[in-house]
């Protein structure tokens, strides 16, 4: 049929870690990011003097320092070089991985068979309507969409899937670097979920990303006559030697399309909508306006 549903039983029955499994994985998370921020501070190092060293910004040190962002092999390695740990971080790349495994039990079932093809990727399109894309969201920003989510999450979940979808955002930083680019609904962009502070934030971090070499981050404009996106958010995405795959989402339930005439109508509808919105260069004008920097 070419659709393949996201909260089906398959995925569920090969992931049997327990609670305890999860706990004892973000404990090894946080106890690491203890020993590569003691080892920084001995080095007399900043984290963004850190972050500019290995690809990545003060952002993201910070979070791999509080245990709240995965910590890949590769930039294990390379702290333990920069900061001459003398092999006590290199020698964890091993155990990241397998806590990383353990780990992906934190995504809802639901969300598992899209989530699991965003690492082998080499393209990721994304029309959002609601919300910020969860690859551009903060951490305080993820905190308050969870925290207002009803039925209520408790905060040992909330910390959870915080963790999870941080952890996703590594592929932003990978190289070679997937193709990225987001439609992103003016009116998400106004309405300061989180109250101000952690809007003005998070209107900051779509600056940053938008700035990045191979990003491109556009504003449909709230002011357009035409919208060819009007039936929802989507996403498309291209996993390395595959065909390309369309996914969608709403009310904890998902469809991950494979059936290309479909992808081909949902890539024709995301062309359309690049087409009506601001281009990425005057998006982020409208973004710094938000902000009062213009």
């Amino acid at each position: 049929m070419g659709v393949a549903t996201g909260n089906g039983s398959g995925n569920d029955d090969v992931r049997t870690e327990t609670p305890e499994d999860l706990a004892e994985v973000s404990d090894f998370f946080r106890a690491l990011g203890k020993q590569i921020k003691i080892l920084r501070e001995q080095a007399g190092m900043t984290q963004k003097q850190l972050g500019d060293h290995v690809g990545y910004t003060e952002q993201m040190i910070s979070a791999v320092e509080r245990g709240v962002r995965t910590p890949q092999p590769e930039l294990l390695i390379a702290l333990d070089r920069i900061l001459r740990a003398n092999g006590l971080l290199a020698v964890a790349a091993d155990d990241v991985i397998k806590a990383r495994d353990k780990a992906r039990i934190r995504h809802p079932a639901w969300f598992r068979g899209y989530v699991e093809l965003e690492p082998v990727a080499v393209e990721i399109h994304e029309h959002s309507m609601y919300l910020i894309p969860g690859l551009l969201q903060t951490e305080a920003h993820m905190r308050a969409l969870y925290g207002m989510r009803q039925p209520l999450l408790t905060e040992e979940v909330i910390d959870e899937r915080v963790v999870s979808r941080l952890s996703r955002q590594v592929v932003l930083t990978r190289w070679p670097r997937a193709i990225f680019s987001w439609v992103i609904d003016e009116s998400v962009l106004l309405r300061p979920l989180g109250g101000r502070e952690v809007h003005e934030e998070q209107l900051r971090r779509l600056l940053e990303v938008g700035r990045m070499r191979g990003m491109a981050i556009q504003v449909m404009p709230l002011s357009r006559s035409e919208h060819a996106g009007l039936g929802g958010p989507f996403h498309l995405i291209t996993p390395k030697g595959r065909p390309q795959m369309g996914y969608i989402e709403a009310q904890q339930s998902s469809r991950l399309i494979t059936d290309q005439e479909e992808v081909r109508i949902m890539n024709a509808r995301y062309g359309a909508l690049r087409a009506q919105a601001h281009t990425p260069e005057e998006s982020m004008t409208l973004i710094e306006k938000m902000l009062g920097e213009r």
